[in-house]
This record gives structure tokens, sequence and C-alpha cells, in this order.
């Protein structure tokens, strides 16, 4: 079947008022969602901190072992959050703005002009600043997207570590048509049954991972003795993490059609707090994949439906909503100057009030560079290149 022929099939904004969809009631649906743009920020910076956690001489800053562990152990499980709320909201987003008369060519130009300036712009940069001395492999690997189909971290970790998720992205990026049209023939009474279904799909991940994949010689320091090949195949391998995406698919969908049961925001966040803490008493694949997972839903499909209604939340002011536009610009330079401040800093390790100090203007500078790089590059090269030529 031609790609012209795969269309994005879901009921545009507009649409949403002068008709009701064949397989239930449609809520009204804005064509913005300004909550769940304000909520990418917490989410990159969630990541932020678990890299400034990471004890490697590559970042790290504090110098009492014990301080520096007590830190780790707290934001531990962070980083896996943004990773699990950034593949849900990506799928739900997507499902909730796509165009109905939209082709998978348009759809797949829109995304990777989205996404390729800051990512290779950001490859440079840690290419320039820190990362010279990568292997060409590795390094041209990362460039084109290619480092998370290899189990070695040497290799699916290189030049700037957070972008694997991008590579992970593209990914479901590629599939997303086929996806949405498939999870739109799902009649609206059976999305219960196949959101339970890939929710219990994620949380079998580890189990097989840990029972049927070969674990390799090696272990990661700072975990239960997961090996790299286990934390690959089940955390950064993108077919397994195309369930969180369609989750995000299947979830939108729910809410559109009014087959959500909400449980708030405040709620959701309740949760999220419960499943933070039960991330210390699973093991590790488990905190990394899936005691996240729930709470990321409720909470997006909650703030959905809180801005469908026009009802107040925390994520939707304004510089929320700023900075939730630059946090794509900040995940991707987050590690690039937290490497860089270390690299000029010397191999000096600080007092916790130092390095606290200095991380918060590593925080600062990031938010920078994350408003230059938005400002100059993503913004007008989304608006000059995503729309189609002459209705292509």
């Amino acid at each position: 079947m031609s790609t012209d022929r795969i269309r994005v099939v879901t009921t545009a904004p507009q649409e949403a008022q002068a008709s009701t969809p064949p397989d239930g009631p449609s809520r009204h649906r804005p064509g913005r969602l300004p909550s769940l743009t304000g909520l990418r920020f917490p989410a990159a910076f969630m990541v932020f901190v678990f890299h400034a956690s990471l004890p490697l001489p590559l970042v790290r800053l504090i110098a009492d072992d014990k301080v520096e562990q007590r830190f780790g152990w707290a934001v531990g499980p962070s980083g896996a959050f943004g990773v699990t709320f950034f593949f849900v909201l990506s799928g739900f987003v997507l499902t909730w703005s796509a165009p109905g008369n939209d082709t998978a060519p348009s759809f797949w130009r829109r995304r990777f002009v989205k996404i390729l300036p800051n990512y290779v712009v950001a490859w440079i940069l840690a290419m320039v600043l820190y990362a010279a001395a990568t292997p060409v492999l590795p390094a041209l690997g990362a460039l084109f997207m290619f480092q998370v189909w290899t189990p070695y971290f040497s290799e699916h970790l290189p030049v700037n570590p957070p972008s694997w998720s991008l590579a992970v992205e593209a990914v479901f990026y590629l599939v997303f048509p086929l996806l949405l049209a498939g999870i739109r023939s799902i009649p609206a009474d059976r999305l219960k049954y196949w959101i339970t279904g890939t929710v219990a799909a994620v949380f079998v991940t580890p189990l097989v991972t840990y029972y049927l994949v070969p674990a390799g010689p090696h272990v990661m320091p700072g975990t239960d003795g997961t090996s790299p090949v286990h934390y690959w195949f089940a955390y950064i391998m993108p077919l397994p993490r195309v369930l969180d995406f369609a989750l995000g698919i299947l979830v939108a969908r729910a809410v559109m059609l009014n087959r959500w049961r909400n449980i708030g925001m405040v709620w959701s966040g309740v949760l999220l707090a419960a499943g933070y803490v039960a991330c210390y008493h699973v093991p590790y694949l488990y905190a990394q994949r899936a005691m996240c997972l729930i709470p990321a839903v409720t909470l997006i499909a909650a703030a959905a439906m809180a801005d469908q209604k026009g009802g107040f939340t925390l994520f939707r002011s304004r510089a929320m909503v700023w900075l939730g536009n630059v946090s794509f610009a900040f995940y991707l330079l987050h590690f690039i100057v937290l490497a860089w401040f270390r690299k000029m800093l010397g191999v000096e390790l600080y007092g916790t009030g130092t390095s606290l100090a200095i991380l918060a203007g590593e925080a600062v500078v990031t938010l920078l560079a994350s408003w230059a790089l938005y400002s100059l590059v993503e913004g007008p090269v989304t608006r000059r290149f995503s729309r189609a030529r002459h209705g292509g």
C-alpha cells in the first residue's frame, strides 16, 4: 500500500463540535492542551536532576560520598519517570491533535522537521564541547539514531546520552499512522480491555527480560545486579517501548470518546508519589519500566480533561507553557551543560552547598541555552518547513 494512502484518521478538533463519531459521543476538544505543555518541563527537569546525580566523573560535583549516594538514591526513579511520561504523552498528544485529512508523509515531515534540527545541533555541541574523543562508529550511530539498536552502553549512550530517547521516538513516528488507524478501528466499549492489556504487557516486559533474555557477563553499577543487556532490552530498545506510546494513543481515544474514568490531578499526583516510593521496593527493571506508567497515564488524562473543561491547573499558566515549549531543547541540552561545566571546573569536587549552587547555575544555563535553541532553530524551522507544499 502506498504511504500516500495511509491516513492519520482521528477527529480533528474543529470537527468534534459538528459531528458525533459512529462509535459513541465525543466531548468537545480544544485545539491545544496547555496543561500538558506545562507538564513537559517538570518531566524534563526530573531527567536533568537524575543525570546530575550520576556518580560519573563526567558530571559529578559532590565530594562527600555519602551525600552523593543519598542524592542519587533520592532521585533515582526520576529519570525513568520523565522518559515514560514523554513516551505516553507523545502518543496522547499526537492522537489528540492529528488532522482528519492527514497523510503519513505529511505527518512524518512535520515530526522530523520538529526533532531533527535540535537533535543535530545538540550532537554537534556535544562533540565540540566534550565528546570529540568518541569513536567514529558510535558517534555516527548517535547522529543517525542507530544507537538504540545495540545492547552495548558505549554504543547506545554515546556523545549526548539522553538523545537515545529521541531515536526511540523516531520509531514511534514511523509507526504512528498504522498504529492510529488500527486503534481507531477498536470499538469504544472495548478500549478498556486494550488499555488494560497494554499496561499488563508493560509490566510483563521485565519478567520476560529477566527469564528469557541472556544477561551477559557484566552488571550495571548502582543497580541490583541488572545486566546492561537486560537494561537495554527492557528500557532502551524501541520495540518494547512502543507499548508506552500505544498506551498514550489508546488513552487519548478513551478520553475523546468519553470512555475514561478521570481520577483528577490531585489523586494522580498521589498515585505518582506512591509509584515513586514503590520503585524502591521492586527489582530494578520494574522500577525503571513499570512503576510510574499508570501515574503518568492518569496524570496526562486528568490534565487534558481539566483543559477540556476549562478548569484550573498549575501547569497552564503562561510561565509553565513557556517552559513547556522550551522543554524539548532543555532535554537535549541538559547533559551537554552538565558535562561542559564539569570539564571547565576540572577534577575538583565540592562541598554540598557549593555543589547545589553550581547545579542551580547549570540549570539556569541550560534553560537559557534552550530558549536560544527554541527561538533560533526549533521555532523558525518548524514554522518554515512543517507545512505541506501545494497541499503535498
